[in-house]
């Protein structure tokens, strides 16, 4: 994000702006679309906001156990809302990430950075990165939360301003919307009744196989399985990421549960720590759905590097279809889609999220600064088109990478990751990627 941390510049068109009142309509009240609520309240004094959900009001969001990554960046967007300590609470810091590939093969004979390449008799070298979080001068490098526990301080908040100020924030919960309009200077929004905006904000994105497609498509032919696992003697918040024959693999800290009798429902063992798992393995081959609980922490402790632990525990597995659905451009007239309604990527990367809290915080920038809306709408288009293309690419790539059945693809990439272990300046340059995305 990076506006974050410069000054905001008071100027005339800025000033004209903030005392036009502006109706916006935020479609989706998950963690982009009431961030994008809050910024918008807290921001542009003169706007009235109206968020749309098709949950109700009385929903308990906050026991839904979906895992989110959030980078650095979103971490410090959180803390200007004032939410951050409540989700802190419920959450697990990233401190390192490893990124390493199973099966490396000719590495050692190809790579000279390679540390064992003058030792052709010893053993295999993996090839990795470490990314820490005390080499690039941060606490963190970013946290682990469930959706429930982001979503509902999130949700908190925007009922409270909508309590604290009705005239100007309003929640439409239980109100799905079943069309838009585009109308001259504006946007009509049909959910029951029909209501005219200056601006449609379009936040409800939903999984790839229910979604619409759009003008970027790919099926990858891949699936997710996802779920918890329990491992002993693992490094506290380190998140992995392994590149396997069959696609990626990927560990996230959780925080931890509350420890209970070994058998206990709900509990966690003593020394042992939590972790989120996404298995993603091809949908036309898959190797894991027949698998028992047992076989597959065998096949677990066989993918990851032995770092990681011990294998101990698995919980049921839940399984998505995965692809790349993208629009062109977040924007459309007076409407504009952000996060996973713009682009919804493989989890390669895990910044899903991350993106969407990005297109949320340059559309308040470009509302505050420029006193036009369409002017405004398109400076986000073309402000946000780097950071969105550069990690819509580098994920495509790497998705549909496991598919292509070439001599040597896995060993020149292991001899990327071992490269960029050893050229720190580079390794920064992807760990600030990491938690801030393209500046």
């Amino acid at each position: 994000m990076d506006t974050l941390h410069a000054p905001d510049i008071a100027t005339a068109a800025a000033a004209e702006s903030l005392a036009r009142p502006l109706k916006i309509a935020v479609v989706g009240a998950g963690p982009v679309g009431l961030a994008l609520a809050l910024l918008a309240a807290q921001r542009l004094p003169q706007a009235t906001v109206c968020v749309y959900d098709s949950l109700p009001a009385d929903h308990d969001i906050s026991r839904d156990a979906r895992t989110l990554a959030l980078s650095l960046g979103s971490v410090q967007l959180l803390q200007q809302l004032g939410l951050w300590a409540d989700i802190a609470a419920q959450a697990a810091p990233i401190r390192a990430v490893n990124v390493s590939q199973q099966q490396p093969a000719l590495l050692g004979l190809l790579n000279p950075l390679n540390p064992l390449a003058a030792h052709r008799s010893g053993p295999a070298v993996e090839p990795q990165v470490w990314i820490r979080a005390e080499e690039e001068g941060v606490e963190q490098l970013g946290a682990v939360a469930s959706y429930g526990a982001i979503v509902a301080p999130l949700r908190a908040a925007w009922q409270a301003a909508c309590a604290a100020h009705p005239e100007r924030c309003q929640a439409r919960y239980g109100t799905p919307v079943s069309g838009l309009s585009r109308r001259p200077g504006g946007v009509e929004v049909d959910a029951q009744v029909v209501e005219r905006h200056d601006l449609a904000v379009i936040a409800e994105g939903g999984v790839f196989a229910d979604q619409a497609r759009r003008a970027v498509h790919r099926d990858y032919r891949q699936r997710a399985w996802v779920g918890t696992v329990t491992l002993a003697d693992t490094p506290a918040g380190t998140a992995w990421e392994r590149f396997t024959p069959q696609g990626p693999a990927a560990l996230l800290p959780l925080p931890d549960a509350m420890e209970l009798a070994p058998g206990q429902p709900g509990g966690q063992a003593s020394g042992t720590r939590r972790a989120s798992l996404v298995w993603c393995v091809p949908s036309d081959d898959d190797p894991v759905e027949s698998l028992s609980e047992a076989q597959r922490l065998a096949v677990l402790a066989h993918i990851f590097p032995a770092e990681v632990g011990r294998f101990v525990g698995i919980s049921a597995l839940k399984v998505f279809s995965l692809g790349l659905n993208a629009e062109r451009s977040l924007v459309e007239g007076r409407t504009v889609r952000i996060g996973n309604a713009a682009q919804t990527l493989h989890p390669v990367a895990g910044q899903g999220l991350n993106l969407g809290l990005r297109d949320a915080h340059a559309l308040l920038q470009a509302l505050r600064t420029t006193p036009d809306v369409d002017a405004a709408l398109a400076r986000v288009a073309w402000q946000r088109a780097p950071d969105r293309w550069a990690l819509i690419a580098a994920t495509d790539f790497l998705a549909r990478s496991f598919t292509w059945q070439l001599p040597g693809l896995s060993t020149l990439r292991g001899a990327g990751l071992a490269t960029l272990q050893q050229i720190p300046p580079l390794k920064s340059w992807l760990a600030r990627r990491m938690m801030f995305g393209h500046r």
